[in-house]
């Protein structure tokens, strides 16, 4: 076993040298060294070169073995040195598993019905992306899409570790928190995602607001890479798994029927589909055709309260509007929104913006918007969103377009029952 730190040495380097492990800290080496290192031997090339010009440092251990004691040498062994960090790769002992990136589905639309059944459908979920790796030890790491460590914020996936026994593998998955419905709820999930160092509040969470991990896909099983093979026997290998538990399961996948598939996810409710081609392999990190969602969309009426300036290229025009609803208590802010407008749509609606002027906030609660210039609200809009909050804001909201046919009273910009 090799071990190198740019640290001092802390409780983990401490236990393994103890378990027989000879090291060294690295902590004089530049970091361009060290890359230099990994580099190296990742190629397959002696070390040597460069570590004759490091200042080595040698680690200290009371007992390192029976055998051993005092200071440890530097190693001789230069070949494998940096072989525990070669690029993509995850270490949990007693396997080395390789650090994959999740495969990303590109924006569109659904396969024509000509090419319908050589597509799978899956439920599009509104949560954390994870890929999961089971050392095959009784360990487990979760790693989101952007490589981070999430491991400590869901303790009530623990239990996962050891679903497989000693196999390890590496799953594609993802973290919901779902709803009195059963449906995920991103706004539920925030309260949990930043609490990797917060065990202890993490794990009053988990005991009264449980996650839900569903998982889609295998990569990585019985130190077999399944990345070359098809959606539809990967597939195959992870229904095998019957990895179904109190915090987590395996949803079903339907093969053509996109359309109807669609509409249900539409009449349920749900963010919208995933449409993976059976034949396709699994792309580390790459955003790929061979993987579509299509996100559920709705359209409301709403009308303008405000707006915030733009900047850089936008300076002089509006960045984005804020928009509210109607309710009982007046005009209920539902968000802000920046997208949609073309550059000369934005031109016009400055224009109007600036001629509806006032220093009154219309909205029955000011929002927090900095800056924000207020406006008579009797800009009618049409925007489209995704969901709404707990709170009733617009989630993923984008403008559509003006509605000058429209008077506020006329319009259906009401704010709807959200609790309901």
């Amino acid at each position: 076993m090799l071990i190198l730190t740019t640290f001092e040495i802390d409780e983990y380097v401490a236990r393994a040298l103890r378990a027989g492990a000879s090291g060294f800290l690295a902590k004089d080496a530049t970091a361009d060294a060290l890359l230099d290192g990994i580099r190296t031997v990742a190629s397959g090339e002696s070390l040597s070169p460069i570590s004759r010009g490091w200042s080595w440092r040698p680690s200290r251990c009371p007992a390192i073995s029976e055998r051993t004691t005092g200071t440890a040498p530097p190693f001789r062994r230069n070949r494998g040195l940096f072989r525990v960090l070669r690029p993509g790769r995850v270490h949990n002992s007693p396997v080395t598993l390789p650090l994959i990136a999740p495969m990303l589905a590109t924006p569109g639309r659904l396969p024509s019905v000509a090419q319908d059944a050589r597509w799978a459908y899956e439920t599009k979920q509104d949560g954390q992306r994870a890929v999961v790796y089971l050392a095959g030890d009784g360990s487990l790491t979760l790693r989101a899409r952007s490589g981070e460590d999430i491991t400590g914020a869901y303790p009530e996936l623990r239990p996962l570790a050891t679903a497989l026994g000693a196999t390890p593998a590496v799953l594609d998955g993802e973290v919901l928190a779902l709803d009195g419905e059963g449906r995920a709820d991103f706004q539920l999930l925030q309260s949990r995602m930043g609490l990797v160092q917060a065990p202890g509040k993490a794990a009053r969470l988990a005991a009264t607001a449980p996650v839900h991990l569903v998982l889609f896909d295998v990569l990585h099983l019985g130190g077999q890479s399944l990345l070359p093979l098809s959606y539809t026997r990967r597939r195959a290998r992870l229904e095998a798994l019957a990895l179904d538990g109190p915090f987590w399961s395996t949803p079903s996948a339907l093969v053509g029927h996109g359309r109807e598939a669609l509409e249900a996810t539409r009449a349920h409710g749900l963010e919208g589909l995933v449409c993976k081609r059976l034949d396709s392999v699994y792309e580390p990190g790459v955003r790929s055709r061979a993987w579509i969602k299509i996100r559920n969309m709705r359209v409301a009426d709403v009308l303008v309260g405000g707006w915030l300036p733009g900047k850089g290229r936008l300076t002089g025009l509006p960045g984005a509007v804020l928009v509210g609803q109607r309710a009982p208590t007046g005009l209920r802010y539902v968000g802000g929104v920046g997208t949609g407008w073309s550059e000369a749509e934005r031109v016009e609606l400055a224009a109007l913006l600036r001629a509806a002027a006032t220093d009154e906030c219309p909205f029955d609660a000011v929002p927090q918007a900095p800056g924000a210039r207020w406006v008579v609200p009797r800009l009618v809009g049409e925007v489209r969103y995704s969901t709404r909050t707990r709170a009733g804001l617009l989630r993923q909201p984008s403008w559509l377009r003006l509605r000058p046919d429209l008077t506020p009273e006329e319009s259906a910009a009401d704010l709807p029952d959200i609790s309901a």
